[in-house]
């Protein structure tokens, strides 16, 4: 605990800044000494509490001093708004958790035995500290000091000095309600110094506490005095009233009005510890209720409890004016077809709807106040005075290619020019040599791209029920086919090529037969032939004869 000590008071040689949170992890798998460990060491000296590091950032005084006490530790965390999260391992867990009870604004969390979730174990308690704020104080037993908020809500105050689940930037508001319970014993103590501070933050609230506890004026006490009508002591310009008699002055006897105890007082109730709510004079057991400065406004009531100035406001108007309702004992009571706490909201929903529809808000939405408050889906967020567009729905981009087309290229469904300028009253459209990708539109805007011959874009944003659209110049073409001219050249080539093949034969076969009749007309000229005739050609007949038919002739 003496290194915590030195952490902590070692401000300049640490490097604590002020004006921020302060956040000390104090991590061990071991119990820890305290006061009175030391002396078995022979340190008797106490600790003082006060720095003691070296240029080097040692501690110089660790066998001169003995170990500080819990108190000490308590007290030097909170003078120094100082975060503690002790992280330990499991098996001295419940001695930490015991110290951090004792200390406002530590946690403890379980370290593993390899230190491997140190990292997560800060960053999840530092979530816990930062997202949460408790208010404490220093006063005294005499003085009962409670704290009153909504914290994020906006439902009614709740008694609480703790307020969780905060946000950065969140404003969270506190009422203080301080009491004196009772008057301290030694008059020194009727003056009191009490600081209020959101634990862990070092920033606080002074307050200059003066209780009212006696007055020097006590021992100048006048009895019998003519003005408490002889019939009480005047003790510090206030008349001390005898036993039967009431009254600024005395003027009143209780017997006709009250009883004695002050329980049953008649100008205050069972709930009051003041005579008539404090806002005006008991006299004979009846309030007489103060006057304003403004004869308009009016203290009213058996106790004075009521007026009729304090009520709820709406564009700084009570009760919304008087044609919305009036102001009675700190209440609006409205007047008929007004409602609300200020009488702000209307009782019919016909503002919320459309002429010629008969859903609430398009159906989009809920109608409170008079006014369509929006729902979100999946596909975007809806918006208008009847939540009849939405922005971001992919469904608006063929609602407004139509608008697109007559507007730019005189086409489309509202090509005749009368019946663009009748549907596309709430479109105005912006020529752009060429539309912005996505990664390129700010909050609010939507591409949008269709194909009908050509392929065309645009984008758009919505502004109360108008549209704002850029689309690009020339649509996006692909170019004409002449099918009849491919037809021709296709059909042509196929006819040159056939031609082309044909004479190509025919000149191939003509070289080659003149070839050939040229090497028959050589083989010719070089045959030699006998005046017989011609050595190729045979006789068409075949002559046989017959041996044996000559003998048997002879």
């Amino acid at each position: 605990l003496d290194a915590m000590i030195q952490a902590i008071v070692c401000r300049k040689e640490i490097g604590w800044r002020e004006k921020a949170r302060h956040l000390l992890v104090f991590s061990t798998d071991a119990d820890f000494h305290s006061a009175g460990d030391g002396k078995l060491a022979g340190l008797i000296q106490p600790n003082d509490a006060k720095c003691h590091l070296d240029s080097e950032g040692y501690y110089t005084h660790a066998e001169k001093l003995d170990y500080p006490s819990v108190g000490m530790i308590k007290h030097v965390i909170k003078e120094n708004s100082i975060n503690v999260i002790f992280a330990v391992t499991k098996d001295v867990l419940e001695i930490y958790k015991q110290l951090s009870d004792r200390i406002e604004g530590s946690k403890t969390a379980i370290l593993t035995g390899q230190s491997s979730n140190v990292v997560n174990l800060i960053r999840e308690q530092y979530q816990q500290i930062s997202s949460s704020i408790e208010m404490s104080d220093n006063s005294t037993g005499n003085v009962k000091i409670t704290y009153y908020s909504s914290c994020r809500g906006n439902g009614p105050e709740i008694p609480t000095s703790k307020c969780d689940g905060l946000r950065v930037d969140e404003e969270i508001e506190f009422k203080v309600n301080i009491r004196v319970t009772s008057c301290p014993a030694d008059p020194r103590d009727w003056q009191q110094t009490i600081q209020i501070y959101p634990i862990g933050i070092n920033e606080s609230l002074i307050i200059d506490l003066e209780m009212l506890c006696g007055c020097k004026c006590e021992a100048e006490e006048n009895k019998k005095s003519k003005y408490c009508s002889s019939k009480g002591s005047l003790m510090c310009g206030v008349c001390e009233c005898d036993e039967k008699f009431v009254g600024a002055k005395c003027q009143c006897s209780n017997t006709q009005h009250m009883n004695s105890t002050e329980n049953s007082h008649n100008c205050r109730d069972n709930s009051m510890n003041i005579d008539c709510s404090g806002r005006g004079v008991c006299s004979c057991g009846q309030c007489q209720c103060d006057k304003r400065n403004n004869d308009k406004e009016v203290i009213s009531g058996k106790y004075c409890q009521c007026d009729n100035f304090s009520c709820e406001r709406s564009d700084q108007k009570l009760c919304s004016g008087s044609d919305h309702g009036k102001c009675e004992c700190g209440n609006c009571v409205c007047n008929d077809g007004w409602q609300g706490k200020a009488c702000e909201c209307p009782v019919s929903t016909e503002s919320c709807r459309k002429p010629g529809d008969d859903k609430l808000c398009s159906g989009k939405g809920e109608c409170e106040c008079g006014v369509c408050k929006c729902q979100s889906t999946a596909q975007g967020r809806f918006s208008g005075k009847y939540c009849e567009t939405c922005p971001t729905c992919s469904s608006l981009c063929s609602e407004l290619k139509d608008c697109v087309q007559c507007h730019m290229y005189k086409r489309g469904k509202f090509q005749n020019e009368k019946d663009c300028l009748g549907n596309c009253t709430q479109v105005e459209t912006i020529a752009v040599d060429k539309v912005r990708e996505k990664f390129e539109l700010v909050e609010g805007e939507k591409n949008c791209e269709f194909f009908d011959d050509c392929i065309y874009a645009f984008t758009f944003k919505e502004n109360d029920g108008l549209y704002k659209i850029e689309a690009q110049k020339e649509r996006r073409c692909a170019p004409k086919i002449a099918f009849f001219k491919i037809a021709i050249s296709v059909i042509s080539s196929i006819l040159l090529t056939g031609l082309a093949t044909l004479l190509m034969w025919k000149i191939i076969t003509t070289m080659q037969d003149r070839r050939e009749y040229k090497r028959f007309e050589a083989e010719k000229l070089n045959a030699k032939w006998n005046s017989g005739g011609n050595p190729l050609y045979k006789q068409a007949t075949t002559s046989f004869k017959n041996p044996t038919y000559s003998n048997n002739m002879k």
